[in-house]
């Protein structure tokens, strides 16, 4: 090979390495949120986690400490006025952590001005930001997941 070929070679080289380094640090779904980094997390059959839900006019809103059997909620206690309100009126609106992360999926289907996580080194999500529409009053969630632990069925 030629020493211009050569030259040619590795500069293409270079710029493809550049490209996937580039690639790597780039943002998830193009909705200004970034891109999970570290482990992928499958939502095991059994867990155990602490929910704070806040912001907003959602029906959501309070502290929870909530048990996950086969991918349901078995088990919310509430940690706060308002969540032992929600868990005594309506249970059955205690998420999962699968749950949470469907709708932070959702969010950024439908294009919302914010859909974030943040993840543990275990790749499972300690903080969700939604905010469909910037402008809007009282559409914003944000859940804080903490004390999670997977369990044995």
């Amino acid at each position: 090979m030629n020493p211009r070929a050569r030259a040619v070679s590795a500069a293409l080289l270079v710029g493809a390495l550049l490209s996937v380094t580039v690639a790597c640090g780039a943002e998830d779904e193009g909705n200004g949120s970034p891109a999970q980094s570290g482990a992928v997390w499958e939502e095991p059959a059994a867990y155990t986690y602490t929910l704070e839900s806040t912001q907003g006019e959602r029906a959501l809103i309070g502290k929870f400490q909530v048990t996950v059997r086969d991918g349901a909620v078995t088990k919310a206690v509430g940690l706060d006025d308002s969540a032992r309100r929600l868990v005594d009126q309506s249970p059955d609106q205690v998420p999962t952590i699968g749950d949470l992360l469907d709708e932070l999926n959702q969010a950024r289907k439908e294009n919302a001005d914010k859909a974030e996580a943040e993840y543990a080194d275990d790749g499972h999500p300690e903080r969700i930001t939604l905010d469909w529409l910037e402008n809007a009053i009282d559409d914003e969630a944000l859940y804080v997941i903490s004390d999670y632990e997977p369990a044995d069925k």
